[in-house]
């Protein structure tokens, strides 16, 4: 019980729980767009029954992840994804849209595709989300994740027009989340297993110990990093607008 009280265990949720809403956004108005023809007594249930299998189906996700992670050089690869998914959230594509949500008036159907719908746009959470557990306990990382779903869905879900307003008026947000990213990204580098497990690929140089020093120094230059890309590629876009 004593792990749940730790500090590394309510910064690992907090990181989940701001990743989530920053990276979930598309996911309210997936929601949002399935229903949209459902009778209006049927919108609730629509809404709640998409976003419980939704829920269900991204902690699978993560627990495979989780369990991928172990594995060596995945956690360079996963690194590296989460700086992208970083850099792409300081610098959005401006073409990206959501004309391929198909609503329908059949509660099954529209429950179906919000499933369907978060799997396909799940991945950068699930990475970021497995990234971020790994900050807590090994064997309490499972509950830390769905304790930080659970309270970050319902925001998204209810509270996403005000979550989008804060966003809106203070853009910082949307860099200190994407710099978050990059924090976590510099941090799992350090604990791939081909790079600090002396029984893993023993012949290859490893990086040991691992200190806070260097941990921290870590995270902060995959923080630098994402914010270095993000505005050279905002500004690269304005200067194609122009």
């Amino acid at each position: 019980m004593e792990q749940f009280l730790t500090p590394e265990f309510w910064v690992a949720v907090g990181q989940i729980i701001m990743i989530d809403i920053l990276l979930g956004g598309d996911n309210a108005v997936v929601i949002a767009l399935a229903c949209r023809k459902l009778p209006a007594h049927q919108r609730t249930k629509g809404i709640l029954w998409g976003t419980a299998g939704a829920i269900a189906l991204r902690v699978v996700l993560i627990f495979f992840a989780l369990t991928l992670l172990a594995i060596p050089f995945l956690k360079l690869a996963g690194a590296a994804l989460l700086v992208w998914i970083g850099v792409k959230l300081l610098a959005p594509d401006p073409e990206d849209d959501h004309g391929n949500i198909q609503a329908s008036d059949k509660l099954l159907a529209a429950v179906k595709t919000i499933i369907v719908a978060d799997l396909v746009m799940s991945i950068d959470n699930v990475i970021a989300i497995a990234g971020a557990a790994q900050g807590a306990s090994g064997h309490h990382q499972m509950p830390l994740v769905i304790f930080g779903l659970l309270v970050s869905i319902p925001i998204i879900v209810w509270g996403s027009q005000l979550v989008i307003k804060l966003m809106d008026r203070f853009p910082m947000i949307i860099t200190l989340g994407g710099m978050l990213l990059g924090w976590i990204a510099g941090t799992m580098v350090l604990s791939d297993p081909a790079l600090v497990s002396p029984d893993t690929l023993a012949w290859m140089p490893k990086i040991a110990p691992v200190g806070d020093a260097l941990k921290y120094g870590a995270g902060a230059a995959g923080a630098l990093l994402v914010l270095a890309l993000g505005k050279w590629m905002l500004a690269r876009q304005q200067s194609a607008a122009a």
